[in-house]
């Protein structure tokens, strides 16, 4: 795989020594204890940071594989996902074959969260977990470097600005994906560059047209080399995202000022405050793998939408958000008829509804008032796109 290297995950032969750079590694270690003991790491730093490395070397600094690691990490991923949600919950996992590889193609709400759900969601039901598709943007945090690529994850190239160079990047990220997949390897990837932050869900067609950059030279016709993929395309619901606010504040920035920087560590303060944050229910459901796919990847980009928005499991806090934007004429579209329309993450009694209006109510006031519309908007629209997935006048032929 050496034709790879610029972009793989760390093989097993290098998960050892760069478990060995973290743990001698400050900055690690300090994210670490922070992440268990956040009034130590403001009081006692330094002893912390010597009993973190104390504690990770007994439990990781044995591991030399990659599968070993990950097995490890399971259960402390499952406590954290615990901690910062009411439940997990997940559909047509049960579907899924143990032999081969698929292609999970996702919506993308949360940096790191999103692909860790799903991987603990395979895990869970024995199926392999995947190699994760990242921006190079993440990178710029060494310590995040190492962790993402001792996780399985491998580097897609961002802000490129020759055409050549951006042909070839995408023809080895091309095939390093048709590679993994032969080799039975998993993999995930969002269906957009970035978070959709408008709660729009759509796969840019770019992406699609990619898988197939390395396959155009084996006489494979587009449709046979996606039949080889087997996409799945998977929705992931939050009832709450902990960035609502953040991602908001960027799209009404966006808006106003036609542009918006991120300042320096956001990224890294994202991630952190996605893995931490409550989020309320979380839904993950994962579609049937596509062995019929259209011809060309404009048509096969709306089949994974179909797919990724009529299964998308709504919460009450999407209805509500739905509501209060009077998106739908009074009287012809009231909230039983939505339910009967669209797929639910649940049954919620009018008191349940009520809890969620509290809950709405208080981020948006925690909003300046140019932003809530926006803030709204993230959770309203998955309950449009949903009714247009789930009427016959919209699903594709």
């Amino acid at each position: 795989m050496q034709e790879f290297d610029a972009i793989r995950p760390y093989s097993d032969d290098e998960t050892g020594p760069a478990i060995q750079r973290l743990l001698n590694d400050q900055e690690f270690l300090d994210m670490v204890g922070r992440f268990k003991s956040p009034a130590l790491a403001r009081w006692a730093p330094s002893p912390l940071r010597f009993f973190t490395r104390r504690w990770l070397a007994s439990h990781f600094g044995h591991v030399t594989e990659v599968d070993e690691l990950q097995a490890g990490l399971s259960g402390y991923i499952g406590e954290l996902i615990t901690g910062t949600t009411t439940r997990v919950t997940t559909s047509g996992v049960q579907d899924l074959s143990k032999d081969g590889a698929y292609l999970f193609i996702s919506n993308h709400r949360d940096i790191v969260f999103d692909p860790m759900v799903v991987n603990y969601l395979l895990f869970q039901n024995g199926l392999r977990t995947t190699r994760i598709a990242i921006g190079d943007n993440l990178l710029a945090n060494p310590v995040f470097a190492e962790m993402m690529r001792l996780n399985k994850s491998f580097i897609v190239r961002r802000n490129m600005t020759s055409p050549r160079e951006m042909r070839d990047a995408y023809i080895l990220l091309s095939g390093f994906i048709n590679h993994s997949i032969a080799n039975n390897e998993n993999i995930w990837i969002a269906q957009r560059e970035g978070r959709a932050k408008d709660g729009l869900d759509f796969t840019d067609p770019a992406i699609i047209k990619m898988f197939y950059m390395s396959c155009k030279k084996s006489g494979l016709s587009f449709a046979e080399a996606m039949n080889k993929l087997r996409i799945v395309p998977v929705s992931i619901s939050y009832e709450y995202d902990p960035c609502d606010g953040d991602k908001a504040r960027e799209l009404e920035t966006k808006a106003r000022a036609g542009s918006y920087k991120k300042a320096e560590g956001e990224d890294t303060e994202q991630i952190m405050k996605g893995l931490t944050g409550f989020k309320g229910h979380v839904h993950v459901h994962f579609g049937a793998p596509i062995v019929d796919a259209p011809e060309n990847a404009k048509e096969l980009a709306a089949l994974i939408d179909h797919e990724v928005h009529a299964n998308y499991h709504l919460h009450a806090s999407n209805l509500v958000a739905y509501e209060k934007r009077g998106l739908h004429s009074p009287g012809i579209m009231d909230a039983e008829k939505i339910r009967e329309s669209v797929v639910t993450a649940g049954n919620w009694s009018e008191d349940d509804m009520q809890v969620a209006r509290l809950e709405m109510e208080k981020r948006l006031e925690a909003c300046d008032p140019d932003i809530r519309p926006y803030l709204l908007d993230m959770y309203a629209n998955p309950v449009q796109t949903a009714l247009n997935a789930n009427t016959s006048e919209n699903t594709p032929d």
